[in-house]
C-alpha cells in the first residue's frame, strides 16, 4: 500500500507531557532495522497538492546529508538523534548476558530475587503465543496498561481497538507474535508484546503497573523474555525500535546512530513551524542540562509524569 500523507501533530513535549502541538499533513516514512543496518536511503513518495512534507524516522545519521541534498529545495529539521538499539539473537543467551553491563546484571539479579521472594519462591512469568492465549493476555495486559503513564499522558498504551485485536489474531495464526506477563505475589505487574517478521522481533508494546515501580518488573520480565527468544531457533535480532531510553540501552547489544528528520515544503507557515520547534527544542535542551547540573533529575521525572 503506497504511503499517504495524514495530519500529524508536531508536539512541543517535555518527557511525557505535551504542552502543545502544530498539525501538518505529512507522509511518515519509517525504515526497518535491516534497512538501517544496511545504511539504506528511504524512498520518498510524491506529495499531494495539500501535503506539507515528510517525517522520516530512524534515518541512519550517515545518510542525512545525502537525503537533504536530494530533497529538491525542501527545508529539513532534525527533531531527534538517538541510536536505534537492537540485540543480536544469534549469539546465545550466555554471551548475551555477558554483553550486559555489570551494573545491569547485578541490578537484575537483585530485583529478580526480590520478585521471587514476594511470589512465594518462584518467578511467575506466563507466556502467550496462540490466538486463544493472546486473547487472555490482552485482557490482563490492558488492565495494566490503563494504569501506566504512557497511556494516561501519551496515548501509548496497549491498543484496545478492533484493528489491533484483529492484527494480533492474524499474527498469532501465522505464529508471528510472542507475549509475556509477569505476576508478583499473584498480581499482574508487567507485560511485553512482540510481533515477529523475517526473524526480527519488535519491541512494540510494553508496560508495568506503577504500584510495582520499586521492583523494576519491566526489566525482570525483559530478561526472561530474552531468555525465551534465545532458546528459539530462527530468530536473528531484537529490535528496540525508534527512540532512546535507559531500558533500551541496558538490554541492547548494538545500535545504529539515527535521526528523526522533518522535511517540509518551503512555505511561510512551514518555515514558522520549524522556527517554533527549533526554539522549543533548544529551550528544552537548556532546561535538561540545568536540571542535570543542579542534581534535580528525580524531581524532574516526577514533574514530567
Amino acid at each position: 500500500m503506497p504511503l499517504r500523507a495524514e495530519p500529524l501533530p508536531l508536539r512541543f513535549q517535555i518527557g511525557a507531557r505535551t504542552l502543545g502541538s502544530i498539525e501538518r499533513r505529512l507522509v511518515r516514512v519509517s525504515l526497518s532495522l535491516d534497512a538501517i543496518i544496511a545504511g539504506a536511503q528511504p524512498a520518498l513518495p510524491p506529495l499531494g497538492r495539500g501535503d506539507d512534507g515528510y517525517l522520516v524516522t530512524s534515518l541512519p545519521a550517515a545518510g542525512l546529508d545525502a537525503l537533504l541534498r536530494g530533497a529538491g529545495g525542501m527545508i529539513g529539521y532534525v527533531r531527534q538523534r538517538y541510536p536505534r538499539h537492537y540485540a543480536d539473537l544469534t549469539i546465545g543467551f550466555a554471551a548475551y548476558q555477558a554483553a550486559l553491563s555489570g551494573n545491569t546484571r547485578s541490578g537484575l539479579k537483585r530485583k529478580t530475587k526480590r520478585v521471587i521472594e514476594l511470589s512465594g519462591g518462584a518467578l511467575d512469568v506466563r507466556r502467550f503465543r496462540t490466538a486463544a492465549e493472546l486473547g487472555d493476555f490482552h485482557a490482563v495486559a490492558r488492565g495494566i496498561s490503563q494504569r501506566t503513564y504512557q497511556e494516561r499522558l501519551l496515548g501509548g498504551g496497549l491498543p484496545d481497538d478492533a484493528a489491533f485485536v484483529r492484527a494480533m489474531t492474524e499474527q498469532a495464526a501465522a505464529d508471528q507474535v510472542r507475549a509475556w506477563l509477569l505476576y508478583v505475589a499473584g498480581e499482574p505487574a508487567a507485560y511485553l508484546y512482540c510481533p515477529i517478521a523475517g526473524g526480527t522481533v519488535r519491541y512494540d508494546h510494553v508496560g508495568h503497573d506503577p504500584a510495582f515501580n520499586d521492583l523494576s518488573p519491566g526489566g525482570v520480565l525483559m530478561l526472561e523474555a530474552m531468555r525465551d527468544l534465545y532458546a528459539e531457533p530462527g530468530l536473528r535480532r531484537f529490535d528496540f525500535t525508534e527512540g532512546d531510553g535507559q531500558h533500551k540501552r541496558s538490554f541492547a547489544t548494538a545500535g545504529v546512530a539515527c535521526v528523526d528528520l522533518l522535511l517540509l515544503r518551503p512555505t511561510l507557515a512551514n518555515r514558522a513551524t520549524i522556527a517554533a520547534l527549533e526554539a522549543f527544542d533548544r529551550g528544552a535542551l537548556w532546561a535538561k542540562r540545568a536540571v542535570a547540573r543542579l542534581g534535580l533529575e528525580r524531581v524532574a521525572r516526577r514533574v514530567r509524569r
